[in-house]
């Protein structure tokens, strides 16, 4: 199929079997922001905002900021100790099977090897392919490789710099790392917003991630907000066109993330940021979560979720139809903190025995039931939600239903009241298999079970301190 820079051609795209049956990837927040490792990776924009806690940190460790501006970062940004071998291996070891490293964000510093661009990573600071080191080390373990770009919000992302005495200033030139640094608009949400980026602002955009896809052939390539502007619409037709024939012609089909309906439902797949979705889903999408709560990149004041939150999330995310894309952010020497490695492993060793409820599954007739409740929409992860032994997630796959109960009983009883006695057989409501058996996923312990007009009863043995999924074989 070859596609066009139009909606009705780009329709016709379907989602690869590969995305919808992985179910959990990587992101990484990795770049100048990295070095401060203070307030989040937004440092770029708020250390010239007056007043915040990012200018104030600003003047009180490094100086006056028309001495010392963000670009001074660069030279201490060595990543001297990253090895991507290392960090993929601690991926597959986490259960990951694809991996998203921002390539880009908004603060303008290409984390890898560009044409168009001496502000890159390759060039400057570690003087490595970041991109092209990860991609190689993951291809060889069998991982997925994506790329995010954060690009298109640099228009404005540098503007406050402009408000008084700094090294941004009208001097810049389109050589500087903070070009253009226009004015930014008071409503982030207002898809006319004024000023509009330039055509040769978004043409580089363009030409940049045309670029990223040309190098790497990202398996997914995951956007920010603020592409949904009205103003972009025709270049998001054209980078998709050529971002779906550039992957068909290596035999592939390209997977584009996107947030605020910036596209037309169906032609990619939509992401919600560190957020759910209410209710099951017929269509594939994903949840960009992030193990720190305060910061996508590593701050030295982070506030991590352990591996029983993000558990919960994604076997949430899954009943629903979702993916999970959890975001890690490294230290800038190129190490993984030891709280996202814990978090990551403890991941990890669930899902050696329990992925068979996750991955390659699909929706039940039902995603959920219980007392609590995700609730829908973006940002909504402040707080981990505290679930019950009556809460369950259900998937399927191999002729069999996988009930995850989000919190071990105590007394090691549940009841799914969905699963319990059909009177009538041609009901829609309820449940009228046959359940021959019912065994414990992560040790294959059998389970007592009786099914009963206010439900299926189960007991077991088993004791976790983390989500405990229930094989439900059919006859």
């Amino acid at each position: 199929m070859s596609y066009t820079a139009d909606w009705e051609s780009l329709s016709k795209y379907t989602v690869p079997q590969w995305y919808s049956s992985s179910r959990f990837g990587i992101f990484i927040h990795f770049g100048i922001y990295s070095v401060p490792a203070f307030g989040n990776e937004w440092y770029s924009r708020n250390m010239y905002i007056k007043g915040s806690k990012e200018y104030e940190h600003h003047i009180k460790t490094y100086g006056p900021h028309k001495d010392f501006g963000y670009k001074d970062f660069i030279p201490m940004f060595k990543a001297e100790k990253f090895n991507a071998d290392e960090w993929i291996d601690l991926f597959v070891k986490a259960g990951a099977k694809y991996v998203v490293p921002v390539a880009e964000h908004h603060d303008g510093f290409q984390m890898y090897k560009s044409k168009l661009s001496k502000w890159n990573a390759y060039e400057m600071g570690p003087k490595v392919d970041y991109l092209g080191e990860l991609k190689k080390s993951a291809e060889k373990r069998g991982m997925h490789f994506g790329a995010s770009s954060h690009r298109i919000e640099h228009w404005f992302f540098m503007s406050k710099g402009r408000e008084f005495e700094s090294d941004i200033n009208d001097s810049i030139t389109k050589d500087s790392l903070y070009y253009p640094a226009m004015k930014e608009p008071e409503d982030h949400y207002n898809l006319y917003a004024e000023p509009t980026p330039t055509a040769e602002f978004m043409q580089d955009w363009l030409d940049r991630t045309k670029e990223i896809i040309d190098q790497y052939h990202p398996e997914v390539l995951y956007f920010d907000w603020w592409i949904q502007e009205a103003c972009l619409k025709p270049y998001l037709r054209e980078m998709a066109a050529y971002y779906y024939n550039e992957m068909e012609k290596i035999g592939k089909v390209g997977v584009i993330n996107y947030k605020h309906d910036a596209f037309p439902f169906g032609v990619a797949v939509p992401d919600v940021e560190r957020g759910q979705l209410a209710t099951a889903q017929p269509f594939v999408w994903q949840t960009d979560t992030a193990i720190g709560r305060r910061s996508w990149c590593y701050i030295e004041d982070n506030d991590y979720k352990g591996p029983e939150e993000i558990i919960c999330n994604l076997c949430d995310a899954v009943a629903k139809n979702g993916n999970m894309l959890l975001n890690v952010g490294p230290k800038s020497d190129g190490t993984i903190s030891e709280e996202d490695k814990k978090t990551l492993l403890g991941i990890g060793e669930w899902l050696s025995k329990n992925g068979e409820a996750i991955y390659d599954s699909k929706p039940f007739r039902f995603a959920e039931e219980g007392p609590t409740k995700a609730a829908g929409g973006q940002f909504t992860d402040k707080k981990k939600i505290e679930y019950t032994p009556e809460d369950f997630r259900f998937t399927v796959a191999k002729g069999n239903i996988y009930v995850t109960a989000l919190k071990c009983s105590e007394s090691g009883e549940y009841v799914v009241r969905s699963l319990g006695i059909e009177k009538e057989a041609a009901s829609s409501n309820g449940f009228s298999g046959i359940i021959k058996n019912i065994s414990v996923l992560a040790d294959g312990s059998s389970v007592a079970f009786e099914r009963k007009e206010d439900g299926l009863h189960m007991k077991t043995d088993f004791r976790s301190d983390m989500p405990v999924v229930f094989k439900l074989e059919m006859l």
